[in-house]
């Protein structure tokens, strides 16, 4: 899975210099879900090995139970688990803790994908994948989970709608909004190019960090939430405005 580190003597080398090169940043706590006894352990030398702790749980009946426990930065999810799968894990762990969740995904998996998204997964990686990446989508999800600013910080107005990158908060007509992290991140930037429509691909870019045509639908899935927390009536949206055959813009949705 892991093509960084699956490559013997050279492999080994490398894993040692980026250890020690990794970056100093501030320690983060994942829950890693996986019953690869294999993979998990290659992942988690990895992940150590650039400031991240690893709690490997190996069932699904069990991790909700330890997320519970450790309170993690973010959570890896893998979607194949005995026990109970990681789609229901996702739903059990979205309707009782506010925690970052990425999935793992093989990419012929494109329903489990989607319905792990509508469960409320914030973002997803799909196997074979760099471990590099893989670091990488783990610190931005710790980031915005703990509401850490980026340098564009800034409190953009829509109309009615209000979205505070400082504080990770929207409100609409005044009324505080719960939304995920890819929810949130999805609808800031819609609302940086207000009146622009963005493509899917574009979207994905923006943000996933990947193009990847084989997510696109994944973008329809995070609009679909999202409208239903930010519109009056989301069947006919008013803020968020589908482009047939284009794409998504973002609107004040005046009458």
């Amino acid at each position: 899975m892991f093509r960084d580190i699956s490559n013997g003597r050279a492999a080994a080398q490398e894993w040692n210099t980026e250890h020690v090169t990794a970056e100093g940043s501030q320690e983060i706590s994942v829950v890693y879900v996986e019953d690869d006894e294999r993979l998990a352990r290659l992942t988690t030398q990895y992940l150590t090995s650039h400031r991240i702790t690893v709690h490997v749980v190996a069932r699904g009946d069990q991790a909700v139970t330890e997320v519970l426990r450790v309170r993690p930065d973010v959570v890896l999810l893998d979607l194949n688990l005995p026990g109970v799968d990681g789609i229901e894990v996702c739903r059990q762990l979205r309707a009782r803790i506010d925690v970052p969740i990425i999935m793992v995904t093989a990419r012929t998996e494109e329903a489990d994908r989607v319905i792990g998204l509508e469960g409320g997964a914030d973002d997803y990686v799909a196997k074979p994948f760099q471990s590099r990446e893989l670091v990488a989508r783990i610190r931005a999800q710790a980031r915005r989970g703990r509401g850490e600013a980026g340098p564009r910080a800034e409190r953009i107005e829509v109309g009615a709608l209000v979205i505070d990158s400082t504080t990770m908060e929207v409100t609409v007509a005044g009324t505080p909004v719960s939304l995920t992290t890819a929810e949130f991140q999805l609808l800031h930037v819609l609302a940086q190019r207000v009146g622009r429509v963005l493509g899917r691909e574009q979207l994905l870019q923006l943000v996933h960090g990947t193009a990847d045509e084989a997510f696109d639908r994944s973008i329809d899935v995070v609009v679909s939430r999202v409208r239903g927390k930010i519109e009056d009536d989301p069947r006919n949206p008013r803020l968020l405005k589908t482009i047939r055959g284009v794409g998504y813009m973002l609107t004040p949705g005046e009458k």
